[in-house]
């Protein structure tokens, strides 16, 4: 099949499939399902990271208006 037909059924331009291809043309099924699921948790963990951050900055500034 060629790249312009599978991008039209996916609805997706043929460099998404050029990428796809590039991060997930190596890895069986069950590898690429791991790598998502990690790269969501990783995500989920650099949000809660930076609302820690922030809650912190706020803290800092409230304590430094106080004294």
């Amino acid at each position: 099949m060629k790249t312009a037909d599978l991008a039209r059924q996916h609805r997706v331009s043929e460099v998404t499939i050029y990428n796809w291809k590039a991060k997930y043309g190596g890895l069986e099924v069950s590898e690429a399902r791991r790598l998502r699921t990690l790269e969501a948790e990783d995500a989920k963990l650099k949000r809660l990271l930076a609302d820690a951050m922030l809650d912190h900055s706020a803290l800092k500034d409230l304590l430094a208006k106080k004294f």
